[in-house]
């Protein structure tokens, strides 16, 4: 089972498959390596797809201390794995906090990226639901502790951005469910804590997000409410970004309607690299609504 090893010591285990330009996958809280699954099959046929388990997955490494886990160090892993592939430059998806951790990569490491996937990307995000969202880390990581994951995902999986997957597609989402319900207890709480309590608003990051020149495609579901705005703040200070959102989606959008979002982030990678992925045209950003002065 391979892994690589981040500046920290922690192991990581990783997969890939196929050949080409090298297109790396990050999961979100829920999922792990496997949620990638329809992905590595689609992209793997003409590229060098890979995924990997964030720390606190097994069989990565799950440290101890939530001080081991942070928005920095998830960004950074994902960086610790190219350098083991021996990869220079990759386009990177991440999925919720996997998208979180793409968008950080694009700001700590923009000359490794070839381009970002930011996908279900805001939870807890918008100013007035930072406080709310915290609170939430901390009865979501006890609640971890004293029930179990197996418990804990019975809940959890029903959230009202997940239901739709399991009304699209009941058969994946018991996987989806029962893969969630196997993983780390003590993992998951840390990551609670650590990375997802601790990361910064969206909200406090449009300086950086203006000066991000990567391509960039923000992508969401049209009913993952809490990464809306989210995603129209990207849009609107990241230059080099394109929004789209998938009608009639929840947040688990790689799974939920994998053929879509495969499409969409196909579409975005042959556009960048024939090197077609524009820039903002600044005609575009205007005070006045037609363009004509009163």
């Amino acid at each position: 089972m391979p892994f690589a090893v981040t500046d920290d010591g922690v192991k990581l285990h990783y997969e890939e498959t196929g050949s080409g330009t090298p297109l790396i996958f990050v999961h979100e809280f829920a999922g792990d390596h496997r949620s990638w699954e329809p992905q590595l099959r689609h992209f793997g046929r003409r590229y060098r797809a890979i995924t990997y388990g964030a720390r606190g997955y097994p069989p990565s490494d799950v440290p101890d201390n939530p001080s081991s886990y942070s928005q920095a160090r998830a960004a950074d892993d994902i960086a610790s794995v190219l350098d083991h592939l021996g990869i220079e430059k990759a386009h990177v998806v991440g999925l919720s906090m996997g998208g979180f951790a793409t968008l950080h990569f694009g700001f700590r490491h923009p000359d490794r990226a070839l381009s970002l996937c930011v996908a279900g990307c805001g939870y807890g995000a918008e100013p007035d639901q930072q406080t709310r969202f915290k609170g939430e880390a901390d009865v979501i990581s006890a609640g971890i502790l004293k029930e179990g994951m197996g418990a804990f995902s019975l809940k959890y999986a029903y959230g009202p951005t997940r239901v739709q997957f399991e009304n699209k597609d009941p058969r994946g989402f018991e996987e989806f469910k029962t893969q969630l319900g196997e993983h780390s207890d003590l993992g998951s709480a840390n990551t609670q804590l650590g990375v997802q309590k601790e990361r910064p608003s969206l909200y406090t990051l449009v300086d950086q997000m203006k000066a991000l020149t990567v391509p960039t495609l923000v992508l969401t579901g049209d009913e993952d409410w809490p990464c809306l705005a989210p995603g129209i703040l990207m849009k609107q200070n990241i230059p080099s970004a394109a929004l789209a959102v998938m009608p009639n989606a929840g947040h688990t959008i790689n799974l939920e309607a994998p053929d879509e979002f495969n499409r969409i982030v196909s579409d975005f990678l042959v556009q960048v690299d024939s090197g077609r992925w524009p820039m903002r045209d600044p005609r575009a950003v205007s005070q006045s609504i037609t363009g004509m002065k009163s």
